[in-house]
C-alpha cells in the first residue's frame, strides 16, 4: 500500500466520521434526523469496514467506538455506571446466522444456543435508577457513558412506577437497580397528537419516535406530562441485590414482578432458527401492532454466557438487532406532475429518484393536494424522506431542508387540465383542484375503469391499458359503449385474437346481471364506496327508490350523513347521469334487488365489524364481504380490539393469531356458510 493510498483512505474515514457525528447530533441532540435509519446504517457500515481493513487508522474517538452524542447543555449530565451500549445490526438473515456462529465459537460449543427474541421498539432509550425500590433518577442514553438527566420528566410518564412492588415472600428489592427501557408513543396516540398540533397551528411530528423523543426532552415537565408517553423495560445495568438472576428471561419476569412494564411479545427460542422464525412472523404482524418497531433483538439467554462473551467498544457480543427492510428512505424529487381522476380531481404526484422502500421499488409518491405541498414545503429538487407502511401508497414524509442548494423550484397547480385543456378550478369548500370538463378523456377513462373493476361490474380483462386503447382508437367513448362492442371491432386489434375478443365480450355480457349495491358503486357517485352502496341498497330496496330518494330520507339511513346524502341526490338529479342510467337499463342491464333480512340475521349482523383471513373455497373473500355487508356488517382489513368476528379460511396467517390473543369470536368457513345461508 502506498503512502498516497493510506492518505486517501484516511481522508475518507475522516469524512465518514464527520458525517456520522453530524447525523448523530441531528438524531440524538436535536431529535430532527436528516437521514433514514437505513441510510445511517449504510454510512456506519462503510466506516466500520474501512476501519477493519485499516486498523492502524482507528482512533479512540471514532463513532464506531462510542454511542450517540453528547448531552445538550440545557440538561444536567446523567452518568451511566454501566455503559448503555448500542446494538450491532444484522441487515439480513445471513448476518444473523453469522452472529450465531460467532457466539457458539466464542463459547466453544456446537450445541444450540438458547436466545430471547424481543421486539426492537422504535423509541428513545432511557435508564432509570431505583435505590431500595424508590425511583431516584433517570437519564437518556447520550453517548453511552453520559446522557441527559430527565428524572423529573420521566416521573410524569404514567406507566413508570415511582416505587417498585415487592410481593410477600419475594426476595428483598435490590439495593440499587439501573433498569433500561424504551420510551415510545403508540400509533393512535401519535395521530391524535399531530391532529392537536395541527389545530394549534404547530408543525406535526415526522414519526412516533421523534414525538416520543421531543416529548421526553422538554424543559417544562408539564409538557411531557400532557403527552401520551409509554415505556417498556428490557434489561438491567447496575444490579446490587441479594437475589441472583441467571437468565435474561428470568430478568424480564422479575422486572414485571417489580411493577415495571415489559413487552409481552418476547419469546424464548432454542436455536437461531427459532429466533429467525419469530422475526419472520413479525414481518407479517408488525403493521397490526399498536406501536412502531423496526426489527427484533436477539439476546443470549444465559447471563453467565453473556459475561463470558463480553462487549466490544460500542456493542455487546451477546446480542444482535435483526432489522426489517426500511419503510422510510431518503431520495430526491425529480419532478412534480398531476393525475386527473375519474371525478375530475387533479392530484399532484412526486416523481422520485427510484428507491427501495419496504422491499418495493418506489418511483412516485402521492402529494395529496396543494395545501399538503405547502404545509410540507415540498419543492422540485428537494431531498426528502419517503414513507411506505404495508400496502399504503408511498408518500413524502418530510423534506430535508438543510440539504437545499437554492436550485429547488416551487410547484404551482396547472391552470388548464393536462388531459383536455379545460379550466382547472378550486371551489372554496374543497381542498383539491378539479377539471370542470365532464367530457375530459382522463375522467371518461377513469370512470370506465372504475365501472369495470372487480368490486363493481367485475368485467374480467377490461383493465386500465385496454380501456386506454379503446378510447384512443375511438372504439368507446362512454360507459354504455361497452355494451355495444362487437366481435369484428375487437378481433383485428393488435394483441387481440378471436378467443380473447370473445372472452371479453362474454365477461361484458355476464356483467349485465348485477346486484343493486355493486351497480350503485360502479356508477362512481362521489363518496359512495362499497360500504355506502350496501347501506343504500339495503335501506331503499330498489334502484328506482334510490334514484327518487329525497335528502331527508337518505339522512335517516344509519351511516349516511349530509355530505354523502347531498352527493347522492346531486348525482341522480343531474339529467346527464339520469340518461346514462336509463341507457344502461335499455342495453339490458338487470339490477337484482337485495333480499330482505331474516329476523335472526338482522339481529346479528348490523353494526358488527368483520375481518376475513385465509382462502375461502365456496366463494371469494370479496363475495363473502358483500354478503355480510348486505346484512349491515362492516368489513375491515385488520384485526383490532373493535373487531367482533374473524372468518378464517385456509392458511389464515397472523390475523387469526391476533384474534385468538384478543379473545375475538372466530368462525371457520363451514360455520360461516351455515350462518349466512341457513
Amino acid at each position: 500500500m502506498s503512502t498516497m493510498d493510506e492518505e486517501s483512505v484516511s481522508l475518507k474515514i475522516a469524512e465518514l466520521r464527520r458525517l456520522i457525528d453530524y447525523h448523530n447530533y441531528r438524531y440524538y441532540a436535536l431529535d430532527d434526523p436528516e437521514l433514514s435509519d437505513a441510510d445511517y446504517d449504510r454510512l456506519f457500515r462503510q466506516l466500520a469496514d474501512l476501519e477493519k481493513e485499516y486498523p492502524q487508522l482507528v482512533t479512540v474517538d471514532s463513532p464506531t467506538r462510542r454511542v450517540g452524542f453528547a448531552p445538550l447543555e440545557k440538561f444536567s449530565p446523567f452518568h451511566h455506571e454501566v455503559p448503555l451500549l448500542s446494538l450491532e445490526n444484522a441487515m439480513n438473515i445471513q448476518e444473523t446466522l453469522e452472529f450465531d456462529r460467532r457466539v457458539r465459537k466464542l463459547l466453544a460449543t456446537e450445541s444450540e444456543i438458547e436466545y430471547v427474541a424481543e421486539l426492537k421498539m422504535d423509541g428513545l432509550a432511557v435508564e432509570l435508577v431505583y435505590e431500595n425500590g424508590v425511583l431516584t433518577g433517570a437519564g437518556t442514553r447520550g453517548d453511552g457513558s453520559t446522557g441527559e438527566d430527565v428524572s423529573t420528566n420521566v416521573k410524569t410518564i404514567r406507566p413508570v412506577p415511582w416505587r417498585l412492588f415487592s410481593a410477600p415472600g419475594d426476595p428483598p428489592l435490590p439495593v440499587r437497580l439501573a433498569v433500561r427501557g424504551e420510551v415510545f408513543i403508540e400509533k393512535k396516540d401519535f395521530e391524535k397528537l399531530n391532529e392537536q398540533r395541527s389545530v394549534r397551528g404547530e408543525p406535526p411530528f415526522a414519526n412516533p419516535r421523534n414525538a416520543a423523543a421531543g416529548s421526553l426532552r422538554q424543559l417544562d415537565p408539564a409538557v411531557t406530562a400532557a403527552r401520551p408517553l409509554r415505556v417498556f423495560f428490557y434489561g438491567i445495568g447496575t444490579y446490587e441485590s441479594q437475589e441472583e438472576l441467571t437468565t435474561h428471561h428470568a430478568t424480564l419476569e422479575r422486572l414485571k414482578g417489580w411493577g415495571l412494564p415489559v413487552n409481552p411479545q418476547s419469546r424464548l427460542c432454542l436455536g437461531i432458527g427459532a429466533a429467525v422464525s419469530y422475526f419472520e412472523e413479525l414481518v407479517e404482524k408488525r403493521e397490526y401492532l399498536p406501536y412502531e418497531i423496526d426489527g427484533v433483538v436477539i439476546k443470549v439467554n444465559d447471563l453467565a454466557a453473556q459475561r463470558r462473551l463480553g462487549e466490544k467498544s460500542r456493542s455487546p457480543r451477546w446480542a444482535v438487532a435483526l432489522k426489517f427492510s426500511p419503510h422510510e428512505v431518503q431520495t430526491h424529487v425529480l419532478d412534480i406532475g398531476v393525475n386527473v381522476g375519474r371525478t375530475g380531481i387533479i392530484t399532484p404526484v412526486a416523481f422520485l429518484n427510484p428507491v427501495l422502500v419496504g422491499g418495493v421499488t418506489v418511483k412516485r409518491a402521492t402529494l395529496h393536494n396543494i395545501d399538503e405541498i405547502g404545509r410540507k414545503d415540498i419543492r422540485v429538487g428537494d431531498a426528502v424522506l419517503v414513507h411506505r407502511a404495508g400496502d399504503v401508497i408511498p408518500e413524502v414524509a418530510e423534506v430535508i431542508a438543510s440539504k437545499r442548494t437554492g436550485k429547488e423550484t416551487v410547484f404551482t397547480m396547472p391552470r388548464q387540465c393536462p388531459s383536455c385543456g379545460a379550466e382547472v378550478v378550486r371551489l372554496p369548500e374543497e381542498a383539491f383542484h378539479r377539471c370542470v370538463n365532464r367530457n375530459c378523456p382522463a375522467q371518461i377513462k377513469g370512470s370506465i375503469v372504475h365501472f369495470a373493476s372487480r368490486d363493481a361490474m367485475d368485467i374480467n380483462g377490461l383493465g386500465d391499458k385496454i380501456v386506454s386503447r379503446f378510447i384512443d382508437e375511438k372504439i368507446i367513448e362512454t360507459v354504455p359503449d361497452l355494451y355495444r362492442l362487437r366481435l369484428e371491432e375487437l378481433e383485428h386489434l393488435p394483441g387481440f385474437g378471436e378467443k380473447s375478443a370473445r372472452n371479453l365480450l362474454q365477461s361484458i355480457e355476464a356483467s349485465k346481471r348485477i346486484t343493486l349495491s355493486r351497480f350503485l358503486y360502479a356508477l362512481g357517485v362521489s363518496h359512495v364506496g362499497t360500504f355506502v352502496a350496501d347501506l343504500l341498497a339495503n335501506a331503499c330496496g330498489s334502484l328506482e327508490k334510490v334514484r327518487c330518494a329525497p335528502m331527508e330520507e337518505l339522512l335517516k339511513i344509519r351511516g349516511i350523513g349530509e355530505k354523502v346524502a347531498g352527493a347522492i341526490t346531486a348525482y341522480f338529479s343531474n339529467p346527464q347521469n339520469a340518461r346514462l342510467v336509463d341507457e344502461l337499463l335499455a342495453l339490458g342491464l338487470q339490477i337484482e334487488d337485495p333480499q330482505p333480512l331474516s329476523t335472526a340475521q338482522s339481529g346479528f349482523w348490523p353494526g358488527k365489524t368483520v375481518v376475513f383471513t385465509g382462502a375461502l373455497s365456496s366463494m371469494s373473500r370479496q363475495e363473502a364481504g358483500r354478503e355480510v355487508s348486505s346484512k349491515g356488517a362492516r368489513v375491515t382489513e385488520s384485526v383490532s380490539g373493535k373487531t367482533d368476528l374473524v372468518v378464517a379460511g385456509a392458511d389464515p396467517g397472523s390475523k387469526l393469531d391476533k384474534a385468538r390473543k384478543l379473545g375475538i369470536k372466530v368462525m371457520d368457513e363451514e360455520e360461516f356458510i351455515r350462518f349466512i345461508k341457513p
